[in-house]
């Protein structure tokens, strides 16, 4: 199949200016001035996308693909990710996590997930493991699960600095890292250690430590939540000085923001003011994992549940209530991802990568067409392809 988008301006996320970009069999072809449509040829689907911006497919590395939640009991356990949620908010590639429930949560349900949600049409991975210490791997090495398992990508979510979590020490958390980065050198992938940061005065002191006390390079962990509130805000920023990365979730509820939780679009804002490089930051949705609200006790108030479509909402909200360029707007959902997790077919338009597209209205920004690997998911606004069981 063939599919000629023409009159678009493209941002790969850099800006080319006004291109055609000729689809080729999942991949782009071309990126050309003009590419004609030829007569007499073999079908070509053409799309117009005059006064429409194209950019590359979302990547959201952190959604609860397969649920997540519990922590109300069982009747708080929220539901799987369905196709059309993550396609209609533009997210063509997915990473797939489990959190606070390792035990009705497994591996094996999330692997098998994210090989359904790929037979769907969209590329999805996972992380191995939990909130857990021990990790809770499919094979039972951490080495294995990455050298083995084409879909395994990195560890986690470890959780640190939670009342949830299990509590691990610095010495732990450098084996995690160690296990994790000769999975990775083995197998070609990134072998990043993905760190659930909760609401602890210790923020990220564990991880700066196996930085300091080890030949570990602090680029090895990939924590997220780092707006969760002011202070781990902070934090975040001065371990993005040091050279790690950050990320921010862009699910939550008015009461979070009002209680001191530093908004995506402001946090991202705040981040360029002081120079952290753009490459360090991206955005994550936390989709389908809950966000429960406890009290200082550590007692259970409410639950809400996350959402993939706030992921380009927040980079919406940077570029036209920010000021943030649209180029580094984009970049945190689509290149630097892709560069942390070693995604190399993702995050950029360029000839030879897999077409995930996104067209934009150039007016308002608003999601308007889908591509994953050159299928047109979505088209002004329609849902074209439906999950199995949608």
């Amino acid at each position: 199949m063939l599919t000629l988008i023409k009159n678009g301006e493209v941002y790969a996320p850099n800006y080319l200016g006004k291109k055609d970009l000729l689809l080729v069999d999942g991949k782009i072809g071309y990126i050309e001035e003009k590419i004609s449509k030829p007569r007499g040829f073999v079908d070509i689907k053409v799309i117009d996308a005059t006064n429409k911006l194209v950019v590359p497919g979302f990547i959201d590395s952190h959604v609860h693909i397969i649920g997540g939640g519990g922590e109300g009991s069982y009747k708080t356990r929220t539901p799987e990710l369905q196709l059309s949620e993550a396609t209609t908010a533009g997210v063509t590639t997915i990473v797939g996590v489990i959190g606070t429930d390792g035990t009705t949560r497994t591996m094996a349900a999330l692997l098998a997930k994210a090989r359904g949600l790929e037979e769907e049409g969209i590329t999805c991975f996972v992380h191995t493991g939990s909130y857990q210490v021990p990790v809770k791997t499919l094979t039972g090495k951490i080495e294995d699960d990455l050298i083995l398992i084409d879909k395994i990508i990195g560890v986690g979510e470890i959780a640190i600095a939670d009342h949830r979590s299990s509590q691990p020490t610095w010495e732990e958390m450098a084996k995690i890292a160690s296990a994790a980065r000769i999975g990775g050198m083995l197998s070609g992938k990134a072998g990043i250690v993905n760190i659930h940061v909760g609401d602890s005065k210790d923020h990220l002191n564990v991880i700066e430590e196996v930085a300091f006390k080890t030949e570990i390079p602090i680029t090895q962990f990939y924590p997220t939540h780092i707006n969760r509130n002011a202070d781990l805000f902070e934090a975040g920023l001065k371990f993005a000085k040091k050279g790690g990365y950050i990320d921010f979730t862009t699910s939550t509820i008015p009461k979070f923001i009002k209680e001191g939780e530093v908004k995506c679009s402001v946090g991202l804002r705040r981040m360029l003011d002081n120079d952290v490089d753009i490459p360090k930051i991206t955005f994550t949705s936390d989709a389908q994992a809950s966000l429960p609200d406890f009290d200082s006790s550590g007692e259970l108030q409410g639950i809400k549940v996350g959402k993939i479509s706030s992921l380009f909402k927040a980079v919406r909200e940077s570029i036209l209530e920010e000021d943030v360029p649209i180029e580094q707007a984009l970049k945190v959902i689509t290149e630097n991802p892709a560069e942390i997790l070693k995604l190399t077919e993702k995050g950029v338009i360029k000839c030879g990568k897999d077409a995930d597209l996104v067209l934009l209205d150039k007016k308002n920004l608003e999601i308007d067409t889908v591509f994953a690997r050159g299928k047109v998911m979505v088209e002004k606004k329609e849902i074209l392809v439906k999950g199995t069981f949608e």
